[in-house]
């Protein structure tokens, strides 16, 4: 158990209430585990029509994974904790696909920071879920940043988003707002931050049939305050879909040097920041995930993030950004003429026999 996460029933709703306000809400093992044991208790029983997942803080919903944690378990031998890092990233997937497969609806108020991890646990399927942003919303799915890529599912749900969004959200790491969020489809209604306490109220205290209506009806009075045909990823939808419709990240990088643009050459110097190897792989990723299942992108992550501390380009990342914070990461190799195909290829080679893989039995 934890002191980080608290659950509880009100009204035949499970809510679950993430309390890490200083680490912003990064999940640990142990909040893993008991946001598990929750959704696993709360599944089967009649006395619960839905989960709702919200913060204590305004601050953030969810800033992802404790890549401080990933940085020391991932130097570490396995006397000293290495362990646990497998055992994070095993446990945290299986928890994506049991919520992206719940039965019951379920609910994310992603109020304030929301990446990562936080992702993971807030994008359920198009069948259960029902995804809150407000105007405090900052989302992304920002791991190229830190010598990582968009797991928890991210092969998944980037690769689905309309046109070449998610291509372009991945390989840039880039932060959205609300109306960015509706309008690629990683978010499903806007409530304002000071109305949340409003819709709480209701939800525990309102006879309903449909939680999910409920939310959807409390929505549409607030629909004009983030209108995602208006959001800075609708203006620049045409630019995306051009420059990141490429296979190859150089191909990309070359369109948009030759696009003299101002989003273009913003998103050009965004990329000269990130991994060069990392947003390759992550291009990759999305390539084949565009076909995969999610228990098949799962796995495929589960097999990455194991090649990633092999390869050490992550522990590099966190060090720049979470350890010495210097924000001067000594990428390898330095720049995308580096990169071979064989590298990329290697993190997509498999770490265990298919009937070993820890997530062998994801459906």
């Amino acid at each position: 158990m934890t002191e980080f996460v608290h659950t509880a029933v009100k009204n035949k709703i499970g809510f679950i209430t993430l309390d890490r306000p200083k680490a912003l809400n990064s999940l640990s093992l142990d909040m893993v585990r008991v946001i598990t044991e929750a959704l696993l208790a709360w599944r089967k029983d009649d006395g619960v029509r839905a989960v709702l997942i919200r913060s204590s803080s305004d601050k953030a919903f969810c800033a992802g994974g404790d890549i401080r944690f990933f940085y020391e378990a991932g130097r570490n031998t396995p006397q000293h904790g290495s362990a646990l890092l497998e055992d994070f990233f095993t446990e945290e997937y299986a928890l994506n696909h049991l919520i992206h497969h719940y039965p019951k609806p379920y609910i994310a108020v992603m109020d304030g920071i929301v990446m990562g991890g936080g992702m993971g646990v807030a994008q359920g399927c198009e069948s259960n879920r029902l995804r809150i942003v407000t105007e405090r919303t900052k989302m992304a799915m920002p791991e190229v940043n830190i010598g990582l890529f968009p797991d928890v599912g991210g092969s998944y749900f980037l690769s689905r988003a309309p046109g070449q969004l998610g291509t372009y959200l991945a390989v840039t790491g880039e932060i959205i707002g609300a109306a960015d969020a509706l309008y690629a489809g990683l978010a499903d209604v806007y409530i304002p931050a000071a109305q949340l306490s409003s819709l709480m109220e209701l939800l525990e205290s309102t006879e309903y049939s449909d939680a999910r209506q409920a939310i959807r009806d409390f929505a549409r009075q607030f629909e004009t305050h983030a209108d995602p045909a208006r959001s800075a990823l609708a203006q620049e939808r045409a630019t995306i879909d051009r420059h990141f419709v490429h296979d190859q990240v150089a191909a990309i990088a070359s369109s948009l040097q030759r696009d003299d643009n101002a989003f273009s050459q913003k998103t050009l110097n965004t990329m000269t920041k990130r991994s060069p190897l990392m947003m390759c792989v992550t291009l990759a990723q999305l390539r084949r995930g565009a076909s995969m299942n999610v228990a098949e992108c799962l796995r495929m992550e589960r097999t990455m993030v194991r090649r990633s501390f092999e390869n050490g380009e992550v522990l590099e990342g966190i060090r720049s950004v979470v350890i010495d914070k210097d924000n001067a990461p000594k990428w390898m190799p330095a720049t995308l003429d580096g990169v071979t195909t064989e590298m990329i290829a290697r993190f997509f080679a498999p770490a265990w026999p298919a009937h070993a893989h820890p997530l062998r039995d994801l459906d």
